[in-house]
């Protein structure tokens, strides 16, 4: 690779560094403005992340959704792997918000469409995404796209299963990753209601603090659903369910939400708005209440959290089921309630997972540099 070429591509800076590599912003033979992921080196030397990115990728192409950064194109059998996606030149939903302050509800409701759309096109064709958060998700033209679907993950699941551990941005987590859990789809349901609360509220769904805290909040299903609009709450219960079973499909929650979007007038651009500073009480905001779909009853928001045993102890929760056992009440016996079909009924989960040690969880800390302060020793 020259210093300015990478295969066909002219590279004309560096956007950025991640665990997975460094990302450029690059021309293709057509003049068109792209992304292109550089590997780490490690990578060229380990064949099963190879394997896990040639199909990652191959599977990815097929997707095409103006809510995300599609892959136009890779090579993983070069020296130096590479992977092309659409490059959006847009702004960091946890950047706007910081920066701005929380979303107003049709901006809300604008990002929750659009990234259970994402999800729901990459759920179709068997990708998880594992690592939905406000930092991938992009807004540009007042639209919000989201990225890095399922690429990173095909690349450290190697590294990372070897060692047991999880996949993920800690406070976005599904509780069933964190007990060492298969995934599924629905951790993406999870996170995206995470992310939602996030731009609802600024603050971290699952709160601050040590890892150890942050964990035990999501499993006992700690989010102040209540600091978000009450026009999204029953959608944010729902996705928030201890039982990934009783969550929504993505595919339900873009339907859902597309019949909250506000009408827009012909020929007017929406934009990304934040709710401005008032010094009066804040008036609610006339907004229809989120439809049923179809004859399909409401989501169950009643089941309550569950309050698990401490994550250091390596014990199993008694309303934790192992593989192949049903979910069981907090009253005892197991869920009357059945739970819905999977997009990807056949697909096993190629990550496998387990529950993760005091020990584990210090290195990830000090690995990551995360925002959370190491527990006390």
């Amino acid at each position: 690779m020259n210093d300015d070429r990478l295969g066909p591509y002219r590279l004309l800076r560096r956007l950025g560094e991640g665990g997975m590599g460094v990302v450029h912003l690059a021309v293709d033979p057509q003049g068109r403005q792209v992304a292109v992921k550089v590997l780490r080196g490690e990578v060229a030397g380990d064949e099963v992340a190879r394997r896990r990115l040639s199909r990652e990728v191959e599977t990815m192409q097929r997707v095409r959704s103006s809510y995300i950064a599609e892959v136009l194109d890779a090579d993983v059998t070069g020296h130096r792997p590479y992977i092309v996606t659409r490059y959006v030149p847009g702004r960091p939903l946890d950047e706007i918000v910081k920066d701005d302050g929380p979303l107003d509800l049709p901006a809300l409701v604008k990002v929750a469409h659009g990234v259970a759309s994402a999800l729901a096109a990459v759920h179709s064709v068997g990708v998880i995404h594992r690592d939905l958060k406000p930092g991938n998700v992009l807004i540009l033209d007042g639209e919000p796209v989201l990225i890095d679907f399922g690429i990173a993950q095909a690349v450290d699941a190697t590294r990372l299963t070897q060692t047991g551990m999880f996949i993920g941005t800690p406070g976005y987590l599904a509780p069933e990753i964190i007990e060492g859990h298969e995934a599924g789809p629905e951790v993406d349901v999870h996170a995206w209601a995470g992310t939602l609360l996030f731009a609802a509220s600024g603050q971290p769904p699952f709160g601050k603090g040590t890892l150890e805290m942050v964990f035990y909040n999501i499993t006992a299903g700690k989010a102040d659903i209540g600091a978000a609009p009450a026009e999204l709450q029953p959608l944010l219960k729902a996705a928030f369910q201890r039982n990934p079973a009783k969550r929504p499909k993505a595919a339900e929650l873009a339907e859902q939400t597309a019949r909250m979007l506000p009408a827009r007038p012909p020929g007017r651009a929406e934009e990304i708005t934040t709710v401005p500073a008032r010094t009066d009480p804040p008036q609610p905001v006339p907004f229809p209440p989120p439809p049923r779909v179809g004859d399909k009853p409401p989501y169950d928001v009643s089941t309550p959290p569950m309050t698990p045993r401490r994550l250091i102890d390596g014990a199993e929760s008694p309303h934790v089921p192992g593989p192949g056992r049903p979910y069981e009440s907090l009253l005892g016996g197991a869920s009357g309630e059945q739970p819905y079909e999977s997009l990807l009924p056949d697909q096993a989960d190629p990550y496998p997972t387990r529950r993760v040690t005091p020990e584990e969880l210090r290195r990830i800390q000090q690995r990551e540099a995360g925002p959370y302060p190491p527990p006390p020793a």
